[in-house]
């Protein structure tokens, strides 16, 4: 379901003649001259956009350094001031906002425990009810698109119509190569809800090792997210926050000029038609797909029927076994990822136990209703 937000396009609030759009800085503002110097550099390689620096930041346990505070904020606009650069802030209160604003940032940005939190959101807005000033929203920690959903219309409801969301990953128990997982369905889903808003991604946050950002930075222009917000350090091996995520400024310029940018259309014809024809033949194999899925859970149903007639229990392990070795099997002979098939099947699977457990459960309370009736 697409959702109504009033939404300005991007090139209306942030300078877009930049390609791609980068949004850099350091993780945290930790002297003034760090920060300044850190500017000068990034505005020196005509590659940034607009500046970010961490002037409040919420950490996990306390004793953790929790940003420089309110002076951080003198220090940015002198970094603006000198290198002509915009520049961005985390806000997590009203009191961010109104220090913020007065300080002359540009471009607000709701950080991912904040935004998992309708409350928190909440007081922001309200904050910024009446203000003119761009803001964006990071994901939440956990994959809820409810939550990210929710907090760009409290934003939205103030009033804000400059607006992004901002994918930065989501946190997982499964251990990775990343700090935080892409769940890129995660942010495709937000932009079928929303396809006017523009998306950052924040590679630095989803890495978490400056190692992969590369990778993670191209893949983000690949699904077509409209820029990349990347933590830069002068120095990242002395940085008090998050040292291993962070770039030089040199670093962050080669990196951006090794990516490489693509269209979401065409405007090559032969190209065009070419592509509308594989479509329209992926169309068609959907509709069977959908057609053979129909098919199957109607013996489905007949199964469930079987089962509840002969008391036979839902899930039969064994079976269940059999099925995952002999289709994923069939799969890797196909070319398929067996990955994938995994999760393929299991969605089948869920929705056979789903189905059979709702003619179980007809069944035991017809089952009821006619006992109820014989006490009657």
């Amino acid at each position: 379901m697409k959702l109504n937000l009033n939404i300005q396009p991007l090139s209306t609030w942030i300078s877009s003649d930049k390609q791609p759009l980068v949004i850099g800085g350091p993780c945290s503002a930790e002297t003034e001259d760090q920060l300044v110097a850190t500017a000068h550099l990034l505005a020196k390689t005509g590659k940034i956009t607009a500046l970010r620096a961490g002037i409040w930041k919420p950490r996990t346990r306390p004793g953790e350094f929790e940003g420089i505070g309110s002076i951080g904020l003198k220090w940015l606009d002198r970094a603006k001031q000198e290198t002509g650069l915009p520049t961005a802030v985390e806000v997590a209160t009203a009191k961010h906002v109104e220090e913020a604003l007065a300080a002359g940032v540009d471009i607000l940005w709701v950080g991912a425990r904040s935004t998992a939190n309708p409350f928190t959101v909440q007081e922001i807005a309200d904050a910024l009810k009446g203000v003119d000033v761009p803001v964006m929203v990071k994901n939440p920690v956990n994959p809820d698109l409810s939550l990210w959903i929710g907090a760009l219309e409290r934003i939205n409801n103030a009033g804000i119509t400059k607006l992004a969301g901002i994918h930065r990953g989501f946190s997982s128990y499964e251990k990775s190569a990343f700090r935080n997982e892409p769940m890129w369905d995660m942010a495709i889903a937000l932009k079928t809800h929303v396809p006017e808003l523009p998306i950052i991604n924040d590679p630095s946050h989803i890495c978490g090792n400056r190692d992969l950002i590369p990778y993670i930075a191209q893949k983000a222009l690949d699904m077509d997210m409209q820029g990349l917000m990347i933590e830069s350090h002068i120095d990242p091996s002395v940085a008090w926050t998050d040292a291993k995520q962070q770039l030089t400024p040199a670093a962050l310029a080669d990196l951006i000029d090794r990516l490489t940018l693509r269209k979401p259309e065409t405007s090559n014809k032969e190209v065009s038609n070419a592509l509308d024809q594989l479509r329209e033949n992926i169309d068609k194999i959907d509709d069977i797909i959908f057609q053979k899925v129909s098919e199957r859970m109607k013996i489905v149903e007949k199964i469930g029927n079987y089962k509840k007639d002969n008391g036979i229990t839902i899930l039969q392990v064994n079976r269940w076994d059999e099925i995952l070795q002999k289709r994923t099997a069939f799969a890797k002979a196909l070319s398929l990822n067996t990955d994938f098939a995994e999760r393929l099947l299991e969605l089948m699977h869920s929705e056979s136990i789903r189905k059979q457990t709702e003619i179980m459960g007809v069944a035991q309370a017809e089952g009821q209703a006619q006992e109820n009736l014989t006490h009657v």
